[in-house]
């Protein structure tokens, strides 16, 4: 009989723990989206494997840090891509994603950023649902930005038709070519058309990150989120166009 009882009290405690890991995998890999907050700019970082550490992480760093800067309207930064397990980037970073736009509820995008990834000459460009997030975030952002080769994404997007654009300087003929009927602009590190800005890409994306900043909040403000990140910041000195004011 005591072996009976000790035999059922066993298969109970089994029985429970295995409720409990169940209950301890559910809180793992339940999702936790990033807390945004009310009365700030929206800005969503397009990331996918194979993206480029420094076209990412220079709009970030930039955006990110007007949070720090009193008396504006300042920027909830998050990333947004087709999946929800970590991406690896170009270089080897690991990141997990905020939003999974194929699936999450996704808040109103008011800046879109897309930075350079691997494929974007070729394989992300015959992504249907890749190119139909870009089109859909397009209609309603203010502002829709891209740096080194992410402006081949905007252009198979056909958001760039009828406006002036670069990027990375040895890609220019590329994209010339694939997409001859745009007005694609060297020897500038950004342009500033329409509510798009396009970017040569690499470190200078710095700079067209503190240009929209500027645009945004005035050259003092931009002067001091470059100051943060030890940049020298003067619009007049930095190669661009402009067709926007």
């Amino acid at each position: 009989m005591k072996r009976l009882v000790l035999f059922i009290a066993v298969l109970l405690l089994v029985s429970c723990g295995k409720k409990v890991n169940k209950e301890v995998e559910k809180e793992v890999v339940q999702k936790v989206f990033p807390k945004l907050k009310p009365n700030r700019y929206n800005v969503a970082f397009l990331i996918m494997d194979g993206t480029f550490n420094t076209e990412l992480t220079a709009p970030f760093d930039i955006f990110q840090h007007t949070i720090f800067r009193k008396g504006i309207k300042s920027m909830n930064v998050f990333t947004v891509a087709d999946t929800d397990k970590p991406i690896t980037t170009f270089e080897g970073m690991r990141i997990l994603p905020d939003f999974n736009y194929l699936k999450d509820s996704l808040p109103k995008i008011d800046i879109l950023v897309v930075p350079s990834a691997e494929h974007h000459l070729d394989s992300d460009l015959e992504n249907k649902q890749l190119i139909e997030f870009v089109q859909k975030v397009d209609k309603e952002a203010q502002f829709v930005t891209s740096h080194c080769d992410g402006a081949f994404v905007l252009a198979k997007a056909g958001v760039l038709n009828g406006n002036v654009s670069t990027t990375f300087p040895s890609d220019i003929d590329k994209m010339r070519t694939m997409f001859p009927d745009l007005d694609i602009r060297k020897d500038v590190l950004f342009v500033h058309d329409g509510k798009y800005i396009t970017s040569a890409g690499g470190a200078k994306s710095f700079e067209a990150a503190l240009y929209l900043c500027e645009y945004l909040y005035g050259p003092e403000i931009a002067k001091s989120l470059a100051g943060g990140l030890v940049i020298d910041w003067d619009v007049e000195k930095v190669p661009n166009i402009i067709l926007n004011d």
